[in-house]
């Protein structure tokens, strides 16, 4: 059958198209290793992610169609393999057109390598592959498995690969603990695992709070005796004598005077049948431990409440506002003046006051994970203050180290604190992957390397955690600047990430981190908050399943501590291998599907060939 002259005209355009990007690709790409390795020999690797770098600085939708349309391979899964992709559109396009195969390969990286080096790399840092497809699991452990060797047996065998460490709490002898924990399990079961320790880093938090301070919104409880601590979106609750308590009718009220001089009334407004009682503040109060309540009996004298163990906290509302401070006095909520002016605003410290000097009026805070947020609308020799803007509408609980993110700043810190280089000390003999918190350039992971060889570690995996604006932005110089020289590993940090980012550009960015890495090799690690609701309540979200089974296309996925968390390392694992003939990166893998044996089944399969 003769072939459609249009159709020739289309092959041989894509073709020609196909071979000018290759040229340019090819150009491009010389002049990044160049750049980054002079004239010393670039890894296949470190080539193959110069071509990706270079493919995908184009708009390419217009030819990924084309392609599509003609049944040829897309260049949408080239990551691994970009040139040979390249090489073998060519080769197909001059088989159609009967034209001279006169191309020779010089690809770096071919399809069977690209797959074999990112293997390779993730058994380096990870240990042996679970399967040929299936990503590692890694678990957060909790301050127990330095002393509960069961919990360590049972994260094993529901399928941890590997412990991680968070130096930001405990000491060394808790560390040693619990790897020696883990070291002995793994020996135990057969099963090898690996320890990622992480290094707090310039981690910017809340300082502390002042004891016996309490906010109160419009609602909140009246107990016997000594009240629960209560959740975030809780009422508080305030504890006095059974006797009071019990003597309390829908309609009494009780008088008082807050911290502020402000006078304020509690009013009875329910009985919940459990000798709990509702109450209402029409006017937000803010009190501590000495505050004194007057209750309807004129014979009975004033009383103390009893706060719960969560009184080191106040909450803010939108509108309210926060000095941010240098000094480190323990944080306390708004109160009066007392030469008689303007009530001062609530005040919690910086744990890092050198970070203050980097800010700048009209810029944004996020606080606790993007729990409450604001616009800073000054800074002095105090610090800065802060106009709440998000809070919700009823408020939120600050306490003290809480994370402090800045996304339109540019804060200048030292990548590693003096804690970082002593707790490196026991790293280097104890550990068999180094996590850097808040990786935000080269300079950074080189501050970590150098680190690393004084203390005769040179070869331990880096696993640079992208958690700020700035690590998404300079990730290709720091895979550039790394792949030759240290073995590396990527985290997507999500939590401070989308606080960083916003939400909308999360699920975008996080993909794009996947496709560089892949096309450098680099094995990627999926963090945070998977399966959280699992691991801490015991409870299964279908969001959280949703995001499980998308991470099967990380080559590890991180679960965070929880009394739960090894039911949440089982059913992972059970769903990553769900996954794993479904798809593997960005590849569908077209495994038969259940859901179509119902009808074939009905007719005798027509054999393929």
């Amino acid at each position: 059958m003769a072939v459609n002259p249009v159709h020739i005209v289309a092959l041989a355009k894509l073709r020609a198209e196909l071979t000018e990007l290759q040229r340019a690709v090819t150009t491009e790409a010389e002049q990044i290793v160049a750049h980054y390795r002079g004239d010393d020999d670039a890894s296949s690797s470190l080539w193959n992610f110069a071509h990706y770098l270079a493919l995908r600085s184009r708009d390419l939708r217009s030819l990924q169609e084309r392609l599509a349309r003609a049944a040829l391979s897309s260049l949408g899964r080239c990551e691994a393999h970009v040139m040979a992709t390249l090489e073998q559109l060519v080769a197909i396009l001059d088989l159609a057109l009967d034209l001279p195969g006169a191309m020779v390969a010089t690809a770096p990286v071919d399809f069977d390598a690209g797959e074999r080096l990112l293997g390779a790399n993730r058994a380096l840092l990870f240990g042996p592959l679970p399967s040929a497809r299936t990503p590692h699991i890694m678990v957060t452990l909790p301050a127990e498995a330095a002393t509960d060797r069961v919990l360590v047996e049972d994260l094993l065998r529901s399928g941890m690969d590997c412990g991680r460490i968070n130096c930001a709490h405990d000491t060394p002898a808790e560390w040693q603990a619990m790897i020696a924990n883990v070291r002995a399990a793994a020996a135990a079961h057969g099963k090898p695992c690996r320890i990622l320790m992480d290094l707090a880093g310039p981690k910017l938090r809340t300082g502390a709070v002042a004891t016996g301070a309490v906010t109160l919104s419009e609602t909140l409880r009246l107990v016997a005796g000594h009240p629960p601590r209560a959740r975030d979106d809780a009422p508080i609750a305030l504890g006095f004598p059974v006797t009071m308590i019990t003597a309390l009718r829908c309609g009494d009220r009780i008088h008082f005077t807050d911290r502020r001089g402000l006078k304020r009334v509690l009013d009875i407004a329910e009985d919940d049948d459990t000798g709990t009682l509702i109450a209402h503040c029409a006017k937000r109060a803010i009190i501590d431990g000495t505050t004194e309540f007057q209750f309807p009996d004129p014979g009975t004298p004033p009383l103390r409440a009893i706060l719960a163990d969560d009184s080191a906290a106040f909450r803010l509302y939108e509108g309210d506002r926060l000095m941010l401070t240098r000094d480190q006095t323990p944080g306390r909520p708004a109160q009066a003046d007392p030469a008689g002016g303007p009530p001062q605003p609530a005040a919690i410290s910086c744990g890092e006051p050198a970070a203050l000097d980097y800010l700048h009026p009209g810029e944004e805070i996020w606080i606790d994970d993007g729990k409450l947020g604001g616009v800073i609308d000054r800074i002095d020799a105090e610090g800065a203050l802060i106009a709440i803007t998000h809070a919700g509408p009823k408020g939120r609980k600050l306490r003290a180290d809480k994370g402090l993110n800045f996304p339109t700043s540019r804060i200048e810190l030292p990548a590693l604190t003096a804690k970082d280089y002593r707790d490196l000390d026991f790293i280097a003999q104890h550990a068999d992957l180094v996590g850097l918190s808040f990786a935000q350039s080269l300079a950074d992971l080189g501050t970590l390397s150098d680190a690393l060889a004084t203390r005769g570690a040179d070869t331990l995996p880096m696993i640079a955690k992208i958690e700020t604006a700035r690590g998404v932005e300079n990730l290709p110089e720091m895979l550039l600047g790394t792949l030759d020289h240290h073995p590396l590993g990527v985290m997507i940090a999500r939590g401070d990430l989308m606080v960083e980012i916003g939400g909308e550009r999360m699920a975008e960015l996080q993909e794009e981190i996947l496709w560089l890495c892949e096309a450098a090799h680099v094995p990627v690690i999926w963090a945070t908050q998977v399966l959280e609701t699992l691991a801490k309540k015991g409870t299964l979200s279908r969001p959280e399943i949703t995001d499980a089974a998308a991470s099967a296309r990380a080559d590890c996925v991180m679960l965070n501590k929880g009394p739960h968390v090894a039911r949440a390392v089982a059913l992972l694992a059970d769903v990553l291998h769900r996954m794993e003939g479904h798809q593997h990166k960005k590849n569908p893998q077209l495994r038969a599907l259940s859901l179509t044996s119902r009808i074939t089944s009905r007719a005798a399969p027509t054999p393929l060939g």
